[in-house]
């Protein structure tokens, strides 16, 4: 099945009144949701949007974005999910580049008000206008239409024809200013990752799974459609910042599943009680989104309950590419497992050829979940897919058995004079000491060197660093080439809304 709507539509047959989404304010069962995304799709079609249109997302996780989610499907439209955290250069550069007909916001965020402001073609439809400041004459011009028109509409009898190849999604994952990276998502990337990855989770109908991951992430995107595909339900958070009302929701809530990145991981275990919730019901939980240092996972498996799925993936892989399932993390703690069904992994060196198990390598994968490339952007496309396989940047090894390990970017391994350093062994390393709750390792530039090792590390309340201490322990486990020159404790590291640190920031604050 190469149509995601298909798949969808069966789970609504099934158990139209079970319930689907739940969020602030909203809670509908999977008729609702199938409902309210027909009416999203009826009321575009009246406005003009047809086959292959752009329609963005720049609004927060809600009951409103599934159904905008879905119906712009339907519709036989094309889905651009934006990153709320942007600034407004950002989404009239992507506005612009995807030449989105329609943008579905909502305008809590002081950074998306300023788009009433903005005079570009891109209409604004308004999921909620009931801001704390009115509206001027000349901002409400700006909104096309709000949620209550969309619940005047009857429900689009006769939806697009959608073939596999037809796009469904443009997820923009860099690029603000020259040449935008917009990765295309066709309906058979969406369906064939969304099958590989129920073949490898436990994710069952009735199950009750907590989202806090953005769904423009392609993490969170993921989460989205896996779990509604599998028939659960899924609860929304939008926010980390409180970590114990995580744990209290994962608790009274009786959640089966979670996901999170390496970072929300870190927050729950240093700034959550977690001892003092019960968290029995937990089956299992997914991570993902970048290198778990393995003292963290052995904590989360301590103390987090269930089992939980290792995962490695790229937004031009749809999601995800490799899973490494409970059943091997003691063998295998560190690696990111096998390929998921469907999906090809080789490593190769620089000139092509492929690399032996313990070499290590670029990483490429090959499967129907790969993107067919960039947006409107060729020279990307030829660089980064080539003859079929998707080259992912990613620098790693196979074991005997076929185990995917990662070592880091190929943009962010160190050069320090002769040698190559990957950032992750140290992170790991310094991540064992028990008053570390983040660390982040970049390369410094160096004027003989090239590069210097310089380690960027949060202290857990209460805790206090000894720099020497810190080398010590790195001495003990690093080649000498590898051990800091330099520590800089942060209040927090800087991060994408998706979680991954921002190296480059790191080493700026330090030019």
């Amino acid at each position: 099945m190469n149509n995601v709507l298909q798949r969808i539509k069966q789970v609504v047959d099934q158990q139209s009144d079970l319930p689907c989404i739940v969020s602030e304010g909203n809670s509908w069962s999977y008729g609702e949701m199938w409902e309210n995304a027909a009416r999203f799709a009826a009321y575009v079609t009246q406005q003009g949007i047809r086959k292959g249109d752009r329609i963005a997302l720049v609004c927060d996780n809600s009951a409103y974005y599934v159904a905008a989610f879905y119906g712009t499907l339907l519709a036989g439209a094309v889905v651009v999910p934006m990153n709320t955290s942007s600034k407004i250069r950002d989404f009239n550069n992507w506005f612009e580049h995807c030449a989105a007909r329609m943008a579905v916001v909502d305008f809590i965020p002081r950074e998306l008000r300023k788009l009433l402001d903005t005079p570009a073609p891109t209409q604004l439809f308004a999921i909620d206008t009931d801001l704390k400041q009115p509206l001027t004459k000349q901002q409400q011009e700006r909104i096309c239409g709000t949620w209550s028109e969309v619940e005047s509409c009857q429900p689009l009898a006769n939806h697009a024809t959608i073939a596999g190849s037809d796009l469904a999604c443009i997820i923009y994952t860099s690029g603000t200013t020259g040449n935008p990276k917009g990765v295309m998502i066709n309906h058979q990337n969406l369906s064939a990752n969304i099958s590989s990855i129920l073949e490898v989770l436990p994710i069952r109908p009735g199950d009750a799974f907590l989202n806090v991951l953005p769904f423009y992430y392609s993490y969170g995107n993921s989460v989205l459609h896996s779990s509604i595909c599998a028939g659960a339900t899924l609860y929304l958070e939008n926010s980390t910042m409180y970590p114990n009302r995580i744990l209290e929701k994962l608790q009274t809530l009786e959640i089966a599943g979670f996901a999170g990145v390496p970072s929300t991981y870190a927050l729950l275990m240093a700034r959550g009680k977690v001892s003092e919730y019960n968290l029995s019901r937990l089956k299992f939980s997914l991570q993902a989104g970048g290198a778990m240092p393995t003292p963290l996972i052995q904590k989360v498996r301590e103390q987090f309950g269930g089992e939980l799925y290792v995962m490695y993936g790229q937004t031009e892989a749809t999601a995800r590419l490799t899973c490494l399932p409970p059943a091997d993390l003691d063998q295998k703690l560190g690696s990111v497992g096998l390929p998921i069904p469907g999906v090809e992994i080789k490593i190769v060196h620089d000139d092509g050829r492929e690399c032996m198990p313990g070499e290590i390598g670029e990483v490429l994968a090959r499967g129907d979940n790969i993107s067919p490339g960039y947006w409107h952007n060729p020279n990307a496309t030829a660089a980064t897919f080539q003859d079929g396989w998707l080259r992912t940047g990613d620098l790693g090894h196979k074991d005997q058995e076929g185990y995917l390990y990662l070592e880091g970017r190929r943009s962010d391994m160190i050069k320090s004079g002769a040698n190559r350093i990957s950032p992750l062994e140290i992170e790991e390393v310094i991540s064992e000491l028990p008053e570390i709750e983040e660390v982040a390792v970049a390369g410094h530039p160096d004027e003989l060197l090239g590069q210097t090792v310089a380690a960027f590390v949060v202290i857990k309340p209460g805790h206090s660093l000894d720099h020497k201490a810190l080398k010590r322990h790195c001495l003990e486990n690093l080649a000498s080439y590898k051990i800091p020159k330099s520590i800089h404790e942060l209040q927090a590291l800087p991060k994408t809304a998706s979680g991954k640190v921002k190296k480059h920031l790191l080493i700026e604050e330090l030019s």
